[in-house]
């Protein structure tokens, strides 16, 4: 395929930041400025049996593959369509039955160079940037991420070597895996539910900004690009490449840690929102600069002490680390500070696994407006917790609340995911049905 472009838009230097994507024309809030299909692509494990392994469609009565038995399609043309990925990892998953455990990246990275091996033209993922010319920054990659990289490598070996012949030789490998960590995309379902992995180059192209003016959603297994605001021609489309929750420094730390830049947007420079985002309490004796700067020592160690606890703690014991931080974190901070709100999201999901239904409720109700304040207009994050506030109410019978929380995810969803969305039509069922 020869270069077609994405009309438009262009591919231009961007002053301080590379290459980047340009509006050639006027793109109105809520407008698509293009769509890409992925260029490679896997459903995540826990996934299985609940979404098709071909195009992420989620329904009921999915059909099994008769010989691995692990992955699930719509129907024969779904099956087909994905056996020239899925042939090689059905042989290995029947080989090594329980013992098959490669992680998501190392399975993306095998379809990856089966795709390549089977397509030597431009794909239509790649109408502005091939697959080829992705950044790996393998010059700034720390003794960490090399180790990281080289398990992975070993996994690839270990898993397909014996079904994905004539592997790219060791450095090219460790450049692919480094272009991937820098340039994949995770897709997620309306409530950000983590569905699989994927590449998609043309939407690589895009720069970073904290104050984005387009926000990416998916349709199966094509990501869509909308305007979140007006996009006048000769500026430039800015994506956000991280959660935008959190304050400066600790964006620009994951900015520089994942994608080794140093970012300078307006929201970077301005740092308008970090004041409201580290909100203190109103004490009769105002804490001392070294006591916040403790707390939030304490509260940074205590998220990632929770991320590694997932592995291994109980819900229970999740849940009351949780409430232990937040009990903590409370002599200090207000409940609309963002740590405060990282850790009560995390005790909503607690609350939701272990289906306690009004304890979930009532942490959504403290997050669901911070948020708001927080985050960027048209954000999928606000969407998703109007979203899941929403199905609660409605759960716990709480109707006219459960209608009001759908209708103010519905109105972000509808600029984000576009009116033609099937999770848009979904929502609008849910909100039907209560009349």
């Amino acid at each position: 395929m020869k270069m077609e472009g994405i009309e438009g838009t262009e591919r231009f230097d961007s002053p301080g930041k590379g290459r980047g994507l340009r509006a050639l024309r006027h793109f109105a809030v809520g407008e698509l400025v293009f769509a890409c299909p992925a260029y490679s692509y896997v459903l995540t494990v826990n996934e299985r049996g609940a979404h098709c392994e071909h195009c992420f469609t989620r329904k009921e009565d999915l059909s099994k593959c008769g010989k691995c038995k692990q992955a699930f399609y719509c129907n024969v043309d779904c099956q087909r369509g994905d056996w020239p990925m899925h042939k090689m990892e059905c042989v290995a998953m029947c080989a090594y039955g329980e013992n098959w455990c490669p992680s998501e990246t190392v399975r993306l990275v095998a379809r990856m160079i089966q795709k390549q091996k089977s397509t030597a033209e431009r794909t239509p993922s790649e109408r502005l940037l091939l697959l080829k010319e992705f950044e790996s920054h393998l010059d700034k990659m720390d003794s960490e991420k090399d180790e990281m990289n080289q398990a992975d490598i070993a996994a690839l070996h270990h898993f397909y070597s014996k079904h994905l012949h004539d592997l790219p030789g060791e450095q090219a490998l460790i450049e692919l895996f480094a272009q991937v960590n820098c340039n994949g995309f995770t897709i997620e379902d309306e409530e950000l539910s983590h569905l699989g992995s994927a590449v998609f180059p043309d939407v690589a192209l895009m720069n970073h900004s904290c104050s984005p003016n387009v926000i990416v959603t998916y349709k199966g297994t094509v990501a869509e690009v909308r305007a979140v605001k007006e996009i006048s021609p000769g500026e430039e489309v800015f994506n956000s490449y991280i959660d935008l929750l959190y304050p400066t420094e600790d964006r620009k730390e994951r900015l520089l840690d994942s994608y080794f830049f140093t970012c300078e947007c307006t929201e970077c420079t301005s740092k308008s929102k970090d004041k409201a985002k580290m909100a203190i309490k109103k004490l009769s004796t105002r804490p001392e600069p070294e006591e916040i700067q403790s707390m939030v020592c304490y509260a940074k160690n205590v998220i990632e002490e929770f991320r590694r606890a997932k592995h291994y703690k109980t819900p229970s014991e999740l849940l009351e680390m949780c409430e232990l931080s937040l009990e903590k974190m409370g002599t200090i901070f207000t409940d609309t500070n963002v740590y405060m709100l990282h850790m009560m999201y995390q005790s909503m999901g607690v609350c939701l696994y272990m289906q306690d239904w009004d304890g979930a409720m009532n942490y959504g109700e403290k997050i669901v407006h911070p948020y708001s304040v927080h985050y960027p207009a048209y954000s999928l994050n606000v969407a998703s917790m109007y979203l899941k506030l929403g199905r609660l109410y409605l759960g716990l019978e709480k109707k006219s609340q459960g209608v009001k929380a759908l209708k103010k995810a519905l109105a972000i969803m509808e600029v984000a995911h576009g009116n033609d969305h099937f999770y848009v039509a979904e929502v609008k069922r849910e909100i039907q049905e209560q009349k």
